[in-house]
């Protein structure tokens, strides 16, 4: 691998290396390219494990969030007009601050150099100037050549595209929500239009980072699963959804260094969240991150201050997930007002009000904005465990990439051909594998780092009397379980779990 690419490794945390060992030893994601030197850092490929652990992922997404809430769900396109990032302010507010080396010329996001060299936060919104005046109180120098920073001035991060012989000036998204403010008219039309009206969307956005690095915590392509709940200001939330998550704990952090545990009730009457529809979302996220496995005592909603918040947002709140690189940041929460759809009535001079009650207005938006990369990498750091001599990735088996291995016992007599039976049996129902020709006990140990949660030995009992061996991931427990019965037993072992 290029030495540019391995940089983050020096600085990271004994956890983040695990992670990241095993991803790459496992196939679980891994650089873009990489057998090319130079080829461009942020760029990251998923492999098996990490594509069918990414899918089961969105699923939970799909059920715990869409399906729950009842939302829409579009596939938008990735590249977009001009006008769209014109109406959205993404081409005029969308960019970094960047200072140059001015020996060697190397670039450098300056508000994080300046937060790695001293732990200095700076503001999203901090002038230029003020930020550069920061580099020199603190004496910084070019990271690679010890030479002079120069002043900082700003990098848009959108990545420009050319559409076509005529060459129209188009851009890839870098946010997943603008296709929902677009559509918005057409989804409205064809009879979505009881409000709130929570639209949303998976997939791909792209942004041009100065500096990615630390495999899928910062990427210049990466997965978004995004929510853009459309309702009407004056509209209280109806009490059919605020019934459902009013009792939910939230852990709120108003200054990033206490965390207040409230309902959501209690925290929308005491006016710690102003709005009864953004609690009932912020609820719903934070269970959602609880539901697949990670603990409430390792989450907070912080609110931003108004030095940090987006150009968009008259209020956000980020969810943070406590790991050993810190709070890291999994969704951006934003009250955004009217300003995205005001915006594109602005500049495309369609109509986009709506009707509620005989009353015409412009919709409001409240934001629900996850990284998806990000969450994965969570999932894997906080439930790969060491238990004595094993390494095992404890998944909610709903969310394993490989649900059951099916494993002869012995490499003869007969053994590896039932075995092949009942993985032919299994596969097409599950995402299953067949594993022979080591010791049992190391194949369990490898079964164990990649997270299946059910191995299937076949035995020469089994050869008797049609029963298999199931053995748990998490407790090492054996239970000999009939043939016939075997899909039915997985089917529900593997079941999504309710919530109400």
């Amino acid at each position: 691998m290029p030495t540019g690419r391995t940089r983050w490794w020096a600085t990271s945390s004994r956890a983040y290396d695990e992670v990241m060992e095993l991803a790459l030893r496992r196939g679980f994601y891994f650089p873009s390219c990489e057998i090319y030197d130079g080829a461009p850092a942020g760029f990251w490929d998923y492999g098996p494990l990490g594509t069918a652990l990414k899918n089961r992922f969105v699923e939970a997404w799909r059920r715990y969030v869409v399906r729950y809430d009842g939302m829409v769900e579009l596939d938008g396109s990735v590249i977009m007009a001009k006008d769209v990032f014109v109406a959205s302010g993404h081409l005029e507010s969308f960019a970094d601050p960047i200072t140059r080396c001015t020996r060697c010329g190397s670039v450098f996001r300056a508000d994080r150099l300046l937060q790695e060299r001293t732990g200095r936060i700076v503001p999203e919104r901090l002038p230029d100037s003020e930020i550069y005046a920061m580099i020199l109180e603190e004496g910084l120098k070019c990271p690679s050549c010890g030479g002079q920073l120069s002043e900082v001035t700003r990098f848009n991060m959108m990545f420009k595209v050319s559409v076509g012989g005529e060459g129209t000036e188009a851009y890839l998204r870098p946010e997943t929500c603008q296709s929902l403010f677009v559509d918005f008219l057409r989804v409205y039309k064809i009879g979505w239009s009881k409000f709130p009206l929570p639209l949303c969307q998976f997939g791909k956005s792209f942004r041009n980072e100065i500096s990615p690095r630390q495999g899928l915590l910062r990427l210049r392509e990466f997965y978004q699963a995004e929510v853009e709940v459309l309702f009407d200001p004056e509209e209280e939330l109806d009490e059919r959804r605020w019934s459902r998550l009013k009792g939910q704990v939230l852990r709120l952090s108003q200054d990033a260094e206490s965390v207040t545990e409230i309902t959501a009730e209690e925290a929308w009457r005491e006016g710690l969240v102003p709005l009864k529809i953004e609690a009932y979302y912020l609820a719903l996220i934070q269970k959602f991150y609880e539901t697949i496995g990670i603990e409430r005592s390792k989450i907070r909603l912080r609110r931003l201050g108004e030095d940090e918040k987006p150009f968009y947002a008259r209020e956000s709140w980020d969810v943070e997930v406590q790991t050993s690189l810190g709070w890291l940041e999994l969704v951006a929460c934003n009250y955004r007002g009217d300003y995205d759809l005001s915006g594109h009535m602005r500049v495309s001079g369609k109509d986009l009000t709506a009707f509620n009650k005989g009353r015409k207005f412009v919709p409001h938006v409240f934001e629900l904005s996850m990284g998806v990369d990000r969450s994965l990498y969570v999932l894997l750091e906080h439930k790969l465990v060491r238990e004595g001599r094993r390494r095992v990735l404890k998944l909610p088996p709903y969310l394993a990439p490989v649900q059951v291995a099916v494993l002869p016992l012995v490499d003869r007599d007969g053994l590896p051909e039932k075995a092949m039976e009942v993985y032919e049996m299994l596969r097409i129902d599950f995402d299953a594998v067949y594993e022979a020709g080591d010791t049992i006990g190391k194949r369990y140990h490898m079964l164990d780092e990649i997270g299946v949660p059910y191995c299937v030995t076949v035995d020469h009992q089994t050869l008797q009397d049609e029963t298999v061996t199931v053995r748990d991931r998490d407790t090492t427990r054996q239970e000999r379980v009939p043939i016939s019965g075997l899909k039915a037993w997985l089917s529900k072992a593997l079941a999504y779990p309710e919530i109400r």
